[in-house]
């Protein structure tokens, strides 16, 4: 178990105290000042008393929403406002504010005259089974690629499916990544606590909100469900004047392709979509091989457990990086489960149609490999410097004394690389020209278009290039090869060496341990002590180093953003905080954007640690709201309705 200095944490509360929240010029502070509902004994809601931590303990200046300033839309009755700020000292206004809409039949309004209304909670209505006091509250993370979120401005139609289904949309804005960690989750923690602060004036059950996101909105949703009532947030909560004395914890999360668990997410990607790079130097691979073993290493400590209560662990093998022992397994089956559930569900003769099941790309047609618009926004290969070299260092300059990586193909590692089409002359990967999710059912050397008249014609198109899927038509049921055979086909790499902390520091993640001016900044510790002796060293030793704002190092903060972190106790944060109790997370199997790894080991964290969850990865499917049959919205729908009964 990894252990924290607490003298540290009390040290970065202390500096917040002195340096960023407290009172002006020794004076009151401007709570304080402007504080017009201090209480002095614990208020408890009269309208739901099952409301969780539904206390006001606290000074909150911050007011409650203005019941006269409903706006109503007619076509979906629906009443909304926009433009309500959920904290008390707003780092970027723009963002930290939030719209409300409401079922029709949960308030009752009289017009004011100007186009407003003034509302009251109505007790007797209803909408879709729910009533005012029993409603579910939804609240979207649209941040692919840890980006901010703007809140509306107005009615969002979009929001209609979810008010149709009686349920309350909160559309909170959040800062991004530009920011630096952990301003997104914190602003939405904000957001969730405001909601809560007037729960005794506006219709909903505030112990059942939940969150939902793709990507690192995904992420992002999971830890809003992984990190409840945190103390780590704390001193962030107070610095933006958040109401205090409320919950922020979520009923439950909604995660697609969530991108999580980053402080080993560069060694996992080594590990499982290593397998598929070529062309590197010596020395870079050697990095590569080196990151894949310390993922197992990592993994073996976390002591992850199957459903039956077995141990998942990885083991040295003949072939490969440890690719074999029961955790390698239990990924397979993870795998050949993915498959054969396509197979369960899929009526042949099967088209693969353009935007259909198999399409790549970003959610919704947001854009590049993340989902953020540009492809190599998240660090473009162009100005990746030297990317297959260390400047003629090797990381391992002692590697025959430490018995390191000299020569990988000494040790069997990484043979038969064969997704040459993904790397230009100098060895260095080539993002994926990333177009939404218009196009055809395409990974790595398998391009899969047109029509299959039987299970077999597919099977038989997967096994084009080589046989890796063993099909047994009676059983209606397949399996695969090996786990590096799957990924040669279909889960190739898109991502260059460190896929999360990149050797320039370009990548999205970077920016998002940064310090809030944008500027990406190292934050893997696993590969800052492989690269010790290389060029890079000095760069990230000086960034691992670096305190943000409130006096806290980029570890804490790592920590903060890694829901495995609360959940498991090879960390020190497992047990401190409130998990949510339900969980659905999808992710599209066929995805380069991390390793499959990263879903896999947040559903069984969550399941070791007693939540419920419901997990799949899709087959066919990249980085997109996966599902297996049917629509994300009405999916994730009724998902809420399962878990509201």
């Amino acid at each position: 178990m990894r252990k924290k200095s607490l003298l540290c944490i009390a040290l970065s509360c202390a500096l917040f105290l002195s340096g960023c929240g407290g009172s002006k010029s020794g004076g009151t502070s401007a709570a304080e000042e402007n504080d017009t509902s201090v209480t002095t004994e614990t208020e408890t809601s009269g309208k739901a008393a099952s409301d969780t931590a539904l206390t006001k303990t606290a000074v909150n200046a911050l007011a409650q929403i203005d019941m006269t300033r409903w706006q109503y839309e007619e076509e979906t009755d629906v009443y909304w406002q926009t433009g309500i700020v959920y904290c008390g000292n707003p780092a970027d206004e723009t963002y930290e504010n939030l719209g409300i809409f409401v079922p029709g039949a949960y308030l009752s309004g009289t017009q004011n005259g100007d186009g407003t209304y003034t509302c009251e909670v109505n007790l007797s209505g209803s909408a879709a089974g729910y009533t005012a006091e029993t409603a579910p509250i939804v609240i979207p993370v649209e941040t692919p690629g840890y980006m901010s979120m703007t809140p509306p401005a107005g009615y969002v139609s979009s929001t209609s499916s979810y008010t149709d289904a009686g349920f309350i949309y909160v559309y909170a804005g959040c800062r991004g990544r530009d920011a630096g960690a952990p301003a997104g989750v914190t602003d939405l923690k904000a957001a969730i606590r405001y909601i809560r602060y007037n729960a005794d004036i506006i219709p909903g059950n505030t112990d059942r909100i939940f969150s939902f996101g793709m990507s690192g909105g995904g992420a992002q949703s999971a830890l809003l469900g992984a990190t409840g009532d945190s103390d780590l947030y704390t001193p962030y909560l107070d610095a933006i004047g958040a109401v205090s004395g409320v919950s922020d914890a979520v009923a439950g999360s909604m995660c697609w392709c969530p991108i999580t668990n980053l402080d080993y997410a560069s060694e996992a990607y080594e590990w499982n979509l290593g397998v598929t790079r070529t062309g590197f130097s010596e020395d870079i691979q050697g990095l590569s091989d080196a990151m894949a073993e310390r993922f197992a290493l990592y993994l073996n400590e976390l002591n992850l457990k199957d459903e039956n209560g077995n141990s998942l662990t990885l083991t040295v093998s003949e072939d490969g990086i440890y690719q074999a022992g029961s955790y390698y397994d239990y990924l397979k089956g993870v795998i050949e489960t993915s498959l054969n559930h396509f197979l369960e569900d899929t009526a042949f003769p099967y088209t693969v149609a353009e935007g259909g099941r198999g399409g790549f790309g970003g959610p919704n047609g947001i854009g590049g490999p993340d989902g953020i618009g540009e492809p190599d926004s998240f660090g473009g290969p162009e100005d990746f410097g030297a990317p297959n070299d260390l400047g003629g260092k090797s990381p391992f300059p002692d590697e025959e004394a430490e018995g390191e990586f000299k020569d990988p193909a000494e040790k069997g590692k990484r043979n038969d690389r064969k997704t040459a089409d993904l790397s230009t002359a100098d060895g260095n990967i080539e993002y994926y020209e990333a177009d939404g999710i218009d196009r055809n059912e395409t990974s790595g050397g398998i391009t899969l278009s047109g029509t299959y008249e039987t299970v077999q014609d597919y099977i038989d198109a997967l096994n084009a290039e080589t046989t890796w899927v063993l099909y047994d038509e009676a059983a209606n049921a397949a399996t695969i090869t090996s786990i590096a055979d799957f990924v040669s086909a279909f889960k190739p790499a898109s991502k260059n060496l460190g896929a999360f902390d990149a050797l320039d520091a370009s990548q999205g993640e970077n920016v998002l341990f940064g310090y809030g001016d944008g500027v990406g900044a190292h934050f893997d510790a696993t590969m800052a002590e492989l690269l010790a002796d290389s060029e890079y060293a000095a760069e990230f030793t000086e960034d691992l180093s670096r305190t943000d704002a409130l006096g806290n190092s980029v570890e804490y903060r790592v920590d903060m953003y890694n829901p495995l972190y609360y959940l498991n106790d090879f960390y020190e944060g497992c047990g401190s905080s409130n998990v949510a109790s339900y969980w659905r997370i999808r992710s599209g199997i066929n995805q380069s954007d991390t390793a499959l790894t990263t879903e896999t080991n947040l559903a069984l964290a969550l399941e070791n640690y007693g939540v419920d969850v419901d997990f799949e990865t899709v087959w066919g499917q990249g980085h997109v709201e996966a599902e297996r049959t049917g629509d994300s919205a009405a999916n994730f729908i009724e998902w809420v309705r399962q878990c509201c009964r």
